[in-house]
């Protein structure tokens, strides 16, 4: 439960714990005993409270039968999409795209509300300011962040200070602060009424591809290709802890809901628990055999799923560590898992073009969600868990375009490889660091067929084009750097 009150003129929210409500919980005695510690909860507005956590107990109790079923494909983007979010309520969502562009939609009637435009480049961190859902944010390849209004479109801020691309970003629960991550090894904290940095977060000597808030705001995790994850101080910017163990880049990191643990995932194969406040390493969770693209916990913070290369997702007992179900199915690759709000199902997003849901204890396939005619790279519940989104890097919509690119890539050896490649095409490589399978899976343009080009060698064209981007991808070591200019042609 959220509670909201004015503290000294500002907004403020507060958080409270109900991680052990059960369908078979007194609520009265619960309510009571969470009043004696919260001076918030008055005498006044005792039943409201009542009610409301019954209300959630009810919905504890249901039981979650239904079959999902496509009831919309939305195809405005002109080029492929990059990421997609949910307001808390579900009843609209966004996308960022190549096109530099960021689209509101009713999730009801599928109807585009609004596009946010501005943008010098790819717009590929999105979020909403949940739970109020008022504001948007929007980090750009162009090495800015802008801040929107979700009912008029208008532009608030636009922060400047990243010398390299934003591909991470995030709100605090309060709504006051915004964290963005950036290829510059930088994470920065935003003051939204003022519009000003608050704070750099200097400490990675590699690009930071993930960063979260805890439930509280007080802490913030950024993961990163140097292998690492920080744990920072939000009101002072100051690096309390280094989590450290990873071999490989760190693909995802996250906090549970009580803010006790961290779990991270990374390129070396495994799944890492750490202490929130001591920073100390408690297990490692192994298992997979390819690199770990996802992890997540449930809403209890009491189970942990990972997606893998491996085509395999698995949930861990936070408690034990122990793998508790497999999920096997997919044919290729999973990218995306996420537990239902209620936390008994599991949603995964994978490069067989399919997306599936499945029984969390028992690891069985409950449904396989088909339609899309490329590979699903990411996927969402809404709020009450009765709507999903699927989203796929896909071809451009309404007249094709179609892309030509001249792309170099240099990688640790310095090897040169030409070729072009289209939307859904890029040049295939024999290297097979991880840098450059993360570089894939976190900036979404290479969920890609290869082209059948050899070393220090130019493969043809596929077709003339009707937009032009030149693209410039290097590899040297752990520096990464992405660039996408992108002109009409006459």
């Amino acid at each position: 439960i959220i509670l909201e009150y004015v503290e000294g003129g500002e907004s403020k929210t507060r958080s409270i714990d109900l991680l052990d409500l059960r369908p078979d919980t007194d609520i009265t005695a619960l309510v009571e005993e969470i009043q004696k510690g919260e001076p918030l909860i008055t005498t006044s507005c005792l039943e409201h409270v009542i009610h409301l956590v019954q209300r959630l107990q009810e919905k504890l109790g249901e039981k979650q039968n239904h079959k999902f079923s496509l009831f919309k494909v939305l195809r405005t983007h002109i080029l492929p999409l990059t990421n997609v979010a949910f307001n808390k309520s579900g009843s609209r969502f966004i996308t960022g795209s190549y096109d530099r562009t960021c689209k509101l939609w009713d999730t009801a009637s599928g109807e585009e509300l609004r596009s946010l435009e501005g943008h010098r480049n790819v717009v590929y961190a999105i979020a909403f300011n949940n739970p109020y859902g008022d504001k948007i944010a929007t980090g750009s390849f162009d090495k800015t962040c802008k801040v929107w209004s979700t009912e008029t479109g208008q532009c608030y801020h636009t922060f400047r200070g990243h010398s390299a691309e934003i591909v991470c970003l995030s709100f605090n629960p309060q709504s006051t602060l915004l964290a963005t991550g950036s290829m510059d090894t930088t994470a920065k904290l935003w003051d939204l009424e003022k519009g000003e940095e608050v704070a750099t977060l200097n400490g990675h000597s590699a690009e930071i591809i993930s960063l979260s808030f805890n439930t509280t705001g007080d802490r913030i995790i950024t993961g990163s290709f140097d292998h690492t994850v920080g744990v920072w101080d939000v009101g002072t910017g100051r690096l309390l802890h280094t989590l450290i163990g990873h071999r490989g880049e760190i693909s995802s990191a996250q906090f549970n809901w009580d803010c006790s643990l961290i779990v991270t995932g990374s390129m070396d194969k495994t799944c890492m628990l750490w202490n929130a406040v001591t920073g100390t390493h408690i297990a490692t969770l192994a298992g997979h055999s390819k690199e770990v693209l996802d992890v997540c916990f449930d809403y209890t913070g009491q189970r942990i799923a990972t997606a893998s290369a491996d085509g395999s997702a698995r949930v861990y007992n936070a408690g034990t560590k122990q793998c508790i179900a497999k999920l096997e199915g997919h044919e290729d690759e999973i990218s995306k898992v996420c537990f239902n709000p209620k936390g008994n199902c599991i949603l995964t997003a994978s490069s067989d073009k399919t997306a599936r849901l499945w029984d969390a204890a028992t690891g069985h396939c409950l449904q396989i969600l088909e339609g899309h005619a490329d590979e699903i790279f990411s996927c969402a519940f809404n709020y009450k868990g009765d709507t999903i989104i699927t989203e796929t890097s896909g071809s451009c919509s309404g007249k094709r375009k179609i892309l030509e690119a001249l792309a170099r890539l240099h990688l640790s050896q310095c090897s040169l490889f030409l070729g072009w490649f289209g939307p859904c095409q890029m040049l295939s490589t024999m290297d097979s660091s991880n840098y450059r399978r993360l570089f894939e899976k976190r900036l979404r343009n290479a969920l890609i067929q290869p082209l059948h080009a050899a070393p220090n060698s130019q493969a043809a064209m596929q077709e003339p084009n009707e937009l032009a981007l030149t693209v410039k991808v290097q590899f040297v070591k752990r520096v990464i750097e992405f660039y996408i200019n992108c002109d009409c042609c006459d």
